[in-house]
């Protein structure tokens, strides 16, 4: 046998060093807990799959969250009960809610700031797509940690309360800078002159632009290059 078959095969008979000392509960718990992978695993279950007094897996439990080993979890479809998972794993959507929450809790400020401004943001271009907004919110560094996902869930919430309407593009006047065909979305008739958006569009300049006619996203009067806007953007966010 060569040396490096042997190392190879020496290598392969070592125990995983993040697992030595640990007494034959805890292993038994320890792999319960890691077959569960990202979906991690309600405290009873261990108990039940582990097939060892409840008291000791309790103790197992408490040992290896100390050896940083597995973690505690917050699941929000059972809030009360206790989740555990392997620490080399990232919990699931299904466990969390995704990024629409935080520590086991639905983050209603970050959606609401993220409603107004993707608003804003369509009132300033007239016409946008998912991509158009996610962009130019990135570039801005408006809303941190905001993905595309994200924007698109947002955009279809405020399609189903009237906020905005969907749209496809044609190609053609505030649209020729889109794809035909491809799905955008403008603020919907009288929604500006309601509540919810009186604060953020009621200054907005472009009302008052005598160029508004001509203006477009890519154009030589564009809100990219207007300094009115630029001003009035800085000031709202």
């Amino acid at each position: 046998m060569s040396r490096s078959s042997e190392a190879a095969a020496l290598k392969r008979k070592r125990p995983d060093s993040s697992t030595q000392g640990l007494v034959d509960a805890e292993l038994v718990v320890l792999n319960v807990v890691k077959s569960k992978k990202n979906q991690g695993v309600w405290v009873a279950d261990v108990k039940k799959e582990a097939n060892i007094a409840p008291a000791l897996v309790d103790k197992c439990l408490t040992s290896l969250v100390k050896k940083n080993l597995i973690k505690k979890v917050p699941s929000i479809q059972n809030k009360a009960k206790k989740y555990y998972m392997a620490v080399e794993y990232e919990p699931s959507e299904e466990l969390t809610g995704g990024a629409w929450y935080s520590e086991g809790k639905l983050d209603k400020e970050f959606i609401t700031v993220l409603r107004e401004t993707c608003l804003k943001v369509i009132g300033m271009m007239k016409v946008a797509t998912v991509e158009g907004i996610h962009d130019f919110l990135k570039k801005r560094k408006v809303v941190e940690c905001c993905t595309s996902q994200q924007v698109g869930e947002i955009l279809n919430s405020m399609v189903l309360d009237d906020s905005i309407i969907e749209v496809k593009s044609t190609g053609l006047g505030e649209y020729h800078s889109i794809p035909i065909g491809s799905v955008c979305y403008r603020i919907a008739v009288g929604v500006t002159s309601g509540p919810k958006t009186i604060g953020p569009m009621a200054s907005i300049p472009c009302g008052a632009c005598p160029r508004i006619s001509v203006c477009t996203p890519d154009g030589i009067i564009s809100p990219k290059t207007c300094v009115y806007f630029t001003k009035w953007l800085d000031i709202e966010f």
